[in-house]
């Protein structure tokens, strides 16, 4: 299955891009590669959104909503003060999910 990947950042974080990047790939290949398997037909196509920003309190809010196969997911925080927690928190619950299926 062919996967995108999209990471969209507030414009408070864009020194933040790479990191960000870094994270969801780490995520990806070590916490949700036997999963995404499950989705492998060779037509089978995917999309993963991560969104990211900063709110009024400068802390850090977060989304995870994908499309995998017609299989819709979405995971939403609030109120992180460490970026990386948030993003591992967001993927957690994404593998959890997959995991029940």
């Amino acid at each position: 299955m062919e996967v995108k990947i999209l990471t969209h950042i507030g414009s408070d974080m864009q020194n933040d891009k790479e990191v960000v990047d870094k994270l969801v790939e780490h995520n990806l290949s070590t916490k949700l590669d036997n999963y995404l398997n499950k989705f492998s037909k060779e037509d089978a196509e995917g999309t993963i959104e991560v969104s990211l920003d900063k709110n009024k309190k400068w802390l850090f809010d977060g989304k995870i909503q994908a499309n995998l196969d017609g299989k819709s997911f979405r995971f939403e925080r609030e109120d992180y003060k460490n970026l990386d927690d948030l993003i591992n928190h967001l993927f957690e619950h994404f593998k959890e999910s997959l995991s029940a299926m």
